[in-house]
């Protein structure tokens, strides 16, 4: 799993990075005296690769200072600028009184790159694939319409859900639309809900998102287990779903294929949900927990070994991040699997609701239309029908 996430991350942010980055040639830097020119910064606020070796490697010789007794033999063997250079790049040796895991880390400029990315690709592509698939579900349904039941309605239900059923499903999707909500006010309110309010109320919009979004991500991890625990078994492939697949469920045609209590649609739902909804809790916990999770630097590591990484033209990644970078990789890629799985819920909740005659009963009451059973889930018709007729042939007659 943490490969996978590290994979995915990688493809998406990295990728971005290293398709921008082009070597650029090493400018004349003879009238500086070797510093940095205002062509080295411009080429890196354009996104091209800087060999950073001509300041990471000027950061003074504490060995080369001056004794104590000579003259400016108290400023040591590092000035004030090399003495930077050493910290930007890593390289000096920190002490610190605090004992926490970021202690040592007093500079790291990763943040720069990581609000690009989450400013620009990230934001434009998110808002993209949501507006996207509203437009494609509004198209269809204007195309297709309602699907109906398309048989005679008998009158009789059959249970689908039992109550503890519904009340996993309606707390995992109370809680991911409020997370989604909240999420894209974090995201995006800096730029939409400021202009439109001002930013007092953001800030108060803003810290009550931030209050919500933290304390109801536990209500989704433990209905994410619930709905796992309750329907993991009625979940696993099995030959029906390649026949269900190949007919596209009967959304385009007349009829439905048979399918047991879960088709393949439904199957495929729920397994978006259980590993991309563990993928955001995995990641949401390192950033509830600042720098406790580190999953990034070892997975890289792994990529590199296994030689996953060179194979995509990514060269190898880093294996060492400050704490920092950490976050980083989490935050971004907490947002990006949740744009994904917000795309697969909008078409859930489209289908569940206005999309299909009936198929809301089965999460509201938890009793189905028997003709809309039997069109859409024939199989686990004749299994609950067959359990019926023989409960009472088991029953022992009453003396």
């Amino acid at each position: 799993m943490r490969a996978l996430i590290a994979l995915l991350l990688t493809l998406t942010f990295l990728t971005t990075a290293h398709a921008q980055e082009a070597e650029a040639p090493a400018p004349d830097r003879s009238a500086t005296g070797g510093a940095q020119t205002l062509e080295d910064i411009l080429a890196r606020q354009r996104g091209e690769t800087v060999d950073n070796s001509f300041r990471s490697d000027a950061v003074g010789n504490p060995e080369s200072a001056a004794g104590m007794a000579n003259q400016l033999g108290t400023l040591g063997g590092s000035s004030d600028p090399e003495l930077w250079r050493a910290l930007r790049f890593g390289s000096a040796d920190i002490t610190s009184t605090y004992r926490g895991p970021a202690a040592t880390t007093l500079v790291q400029d990763g943040g720069m790159k990581w609000l690009t990315f989450r400013e620009g690709p990230l934001s434009t592509y998110g808002a993209y694939l949501m507006g996207g698939t509203l437009v494609l579900l509004a198209l269809f349904y204007l195309l297709r319409g309602r699907i109906r039941i398309d048989g005679e309605k008998t009158g009789r239900r059959i249970e689908r859900f039992k109550a503890i059923e519904r009340f996993g499903h309606w707390l995992l999707a109370g809680s991911f639309i409020l997370l989604g909500i909240t999420g894209l006010i974090t995201l995006f309110g800096r730029k939409v809900l400021i202009p439109a309010f001002g930013h007092e109320a953001f800030s108060t919009i803003a810290i009550a998102s931030k209050w919500v979004h933290n304390n109801v991500s536990w209500a989704f991890m433990i209905a994410l287990v619930m709905i796992f625990v309750m329907w993991v078994i009625h979940n696993l492939p099995d030959r029906t779903d390649i026949n269900w697949l190949l007919k596209g469920g009967g959304i385009f045609t007349k009829g439905h294929p048979p399918a047991k209590k879960f088709n393949a649609g439904q199957k495929l739902i729920f397994w978006s949900v259980i590993l991309l909804g563990g993928s955001i809790s995995v990641s949401g916990l390192a950033l509830l927990f600042p720098f406790e999770m580190n999953m990034f630097a070892a997975t890289f590591a792994k990529l590199n070994a296994w030689g996953i990484s060179g194979a995509l033209g990514l060269g190898e990644l880093p294996t060492v991040l400050a704490p920092h970078q950490e976050m980083q990789f989490a935050q971004l890629w907490h947002a990006i699997v949740s744009f994904v799985l917000m795309a697969i819920v909008l078409a859930h909740i489209y289908i569940g609701s206005v999309g299909m005659e009936g198929a809301y009963d089965a999460m509201g009451s938890g009793q189905v239309e028997e003709q809309w059973a039997k069109e859409h889930h024939s199989l686990w018709v004749e299994e609950v029908q067959a359990k019926q007729k023989a409960a009472p042939e088991s029953a022992t007659p009453a003396e």
